[in-house]
């Protein structure tokens, strides 16, 4: 049996999923490589909890080491450079190549790219940012919190809603919602509009329902930190005493500079197999740009690229071993969207249905919040 090298790119949800896998599916013969800069994995969508003070980061993290345990090779550092054509990737200056792969880099947070965002708000999409709120939000006794997307496309596209019903929830515990204002602030025509119009009333209606202000269809261009303000290309210009943000997003550098990113500015792939225009290179999660038939992107959600890695564990599995029978991701998808007071909703559907996505939101009860919980814990202890 010939020797085959699959190389990961990234310990997010997809890179450890698509390492696990392929390592239970191969003979040791095989190598399965993850590189990965972190020293832990955080749980992404856990931060929202975090955020409010219900969990620790030793709550939401692993450490990136426990995967070793199971066979699978761990390379810890940054990627220079990759070479799609070679199927090589260098890392700490070490050129590494394989048979197979596989790049699960996620989406890279760039609040630079605004003028101000950094200096003046928090980022909730980032384990400094979201404990950084956490306490920010306690020295908060008065005025106006604003959350603000700071571009499209984002993942987790009920983030932003969600930290807003989150917040508003934590300010009316501790007494303090009648002297704190809340709103969003987003450039989209409306929340979560890739799941369709009836998805996306019924999510801003839920936000509404808690005297949230929704302004949609709003481009941030600068934050002034000094004067606490916040401009956009429609003129208009708000003021903010606490500022949580959703920082743009862009591909990994090293994604970009290899000449993998098409004209939307993610990896383009066979929306089935998850195969970029590279044979043996795949792209799965957050880093790819799949179009649906309405023209917009799939979402970036743990979901998918949960999904899409399985995907493709079993096909390069199946092409190594020449056993099983060759699978497609179909473009199904689903997420809990918290809402504050121990509630939760959960939406699924097929994003790939056509002529347009056929999602459904379920309204919030105590036992799908529970159910997140339950998943969290889940997950954690299934994949470390």
């Amino acid at each position: 049996m010939d020797s085959k090298t699959i190389v990961i790119l990234g310990a997010g949800i997809g890179g450890i999923v698509a390492a696990s896998l392929l390592r239970k599916a191969l003979p040791r013969a095989h190598r399965v490589v993850l590189v990965e800069r972190e020293e832990r994995h955080v749980f992404q969508p856990s931060l929202l909890w975090l955020m409010t003070g219900s969990r620790t980061p030793e709550n939401i993290s692993r450490p990136v080491d426990a995967l070793k345990k199971r066979g699978i090779e761990l390379v810890r550092g940054d990627i220079e450079r990759i070479d799609p054509a070679r199927r090589a990737v260098q890392v700490n200056g070490t050129e590494l190549t394989g048979d197979y792969l596989v790049i699960a880099l996620g989406a890279e947070l760039a609040p630079e790219t605004i003028p101000g965002l950094s200096e003046a708000g928090h980022n909730f999409y980032s384990l400094a940012g979201a404990q950084a709120l956490r306490d920010a939000r306690l020295r908060l006794n008065e005025g106006k919190l604003v959350v603000l997307v700071g571009g499209v496309p984002f993942k987790c596209p009920a983030a932003p809603y969600e930290a807003a019903m989150l917040l508003e929830s934590d300010l009316r515990r501790r007494g303090l919602r009648e002297r704190v204002s809340v709103a969003i602030y987003s450039p989209e025509p409306g929340p979560m509009g890739t799941a369709g119009p009836e998805v996306s009333a019924m999510l801003r209606q839920m936000v509404e329902s808690k005297d949230i202000a929704y302004y949609p269809e709003h481009v941030v261009t600068k934050v002034d930190s000094q004067e606490r303000q916040i401009y956009f290309t429609n003129n208009a210009t708000v003021k903010f005493d606490l500022l949580a943000y959703v920082p743009p997003h862009r591909a990994p550098q090293a994604v970009r500079d290899a000449g993998l990113c098409g004209e939307s500015g993610w990896v383009p792939v066979n929306r089935f197999n998850l195969e970029t225009k590279f044979p043996g290179v795949y792209a799965i999660g957050d880093v790819t740009g799949i179009a649906l038939a309405i023209g917009k992107p799939l979402p970036k959600a743990g979901v998918f690229a949960h999904k899409e890695a399985e995907v493709v564990a079993h096909n390069i599995a199946c092409a190594i071993t020449g056993q099983g029978e060759v699978q497609t991701f179909e473009g199904y998808g689903e997420c809990f969207v918290e809402i504050g007071d121990g509630r939760a909703g959960f939406g699924s559907g097929n994003f790939y249905a056509e002529p347009k996505p056929q999602v459904a939101l379920h309204p919030p009860s105590r036992w799908r919040h529970w159910g997140k919980i339950a998943y969290e814990k889940y997950w954690l202890f299934k994949w470390f």
